[in-house]
């Protein structure tokens, strides 16, 4: 009979496709690992891996036993995080995705109530974007994650939290009018700078202009601190969220913002998890907390 000892093998040895790399993630020897995979296979009656010295390679009917046993390994972890559920809320290490045009701008708002509230909690953040965070929590790789909407999120629930608009980021001496707005209008013969393709934000800040991909510059630029400087460089303008701009224009006051004036909000954050996620608790309680952090500092 497979055991769940050997399906945590395996799709160790899937994810990383080494059998040495998946041992140290299980923590077991290699040999000890091989044997366990080789007696798996041997039940099975099929190979799941090819390997040889220099690779190892999925096989297509491995790689349906591989997609039964993800589902499998989910609801053992949903099992086992049912005790969670019956003791104090965030008294169990979470491990939360956060995505780039997000995480260093709120975390230094909420981690010192988080812990001042919850000493004992463990919050692992991972700063992805936002596609990859999505399979890590179909996954269950990790138990929730910080996206920014619109985004497509079919399968699983959404529980936003905050929202906010875009600003229009220009150096002092290409400023618009005195005004504290912008409209998409005026930004149409501006040199608009967003982030490469990937970055939701992007997404986000042409649909709120109501602007073509083509209008705007698709830089390499994985930041927004990045475009700041550019911006500061005098290189062109950008678009960024509400809550980056205290960090992000505090020491550069060569630098102006004017909120855009499009319909909002621009984007809407929100905790994303799977429908039988067991520790709703959980979310709830991080939702209160950053929302209560996040209206303090507007």
């Amino acid at each position: 009979m497979i055991s769940l000892k050997q399906i945590r093998y395996a799709l160790a040895v899937e994810k990383q496709l080494h059998f040495r790399k998946a041992a140290e993630d299980c923590s077991v020897s290699q040999s000890a690992l091989s044997t366990a995979l080789s007696e798996m296979e041997r039940q099975l009656g099929f190979s799941v891996f090819e390997r040889d010295n220099k690779k190892v390679l999925v096989t297509p009917v491995g790689q349906q036993f591989l997609d039964k046993a993800k589902s499998v390994q989910l609801q053992v972890d949903d099992l086992m995080k049912l005790s969670q559920t019956q003791g104090a809320v965030l008294s169990y290490p979470m491990a939360v995705g956060i995505i780039p045009t997000i995480c260093p701008y709120i975390l230094p708002k909420v981690l010192p109530a988080l812990n001042d509230e919850y000493p004992n909690f463990e919050f692992n953040v991972i700063e992805e974007q936002s596609a990859h965070l999505l399979d890590m929590v179909r996954s269950g790789e990790i138990d929730t994650a910080i996206l920014a909407l619109p985004y497509p999120t079919e399968g699983l629930l959404t529980f936003e939290f905050w929202e906010e608009d875009l600003f229009w980021i220009s150096h002092q001496e290409e400023d618009l009018a005195d005004a504290d707005v912008v409209t998409a209008k005026e930004l149409e013969n501006k040199k608009l700078m967003l982030l490469k393709d990937g970055h939701c934000l992007k997404d986000q800040a042409l649909s709120a202009c109501g602007m073509a991909s083509e209008k705007a510059q698709s830089l390499s630029a994985t930041s927004l601190s990045t475009l700041i400087q550019l911006v500061i460089g005098r290189v062109g303008s950008t678009l960024i969220p509400a809550m980056a701009l205290e960090q992000l224009l505090t020491h550069s006051s060569e630098l102006r913002a004017k909120r855009l004036s499009e319909p909002g909000p621009h984007r809407r954050i929100a905790f994303v998890v799977r429908p039988n996620y067991t520790n709703l608790g959980n979310i709830e309680a991080l939702m209160s907390l950053f929302k209560e952090r996040l209206a303090k500092s507007v």
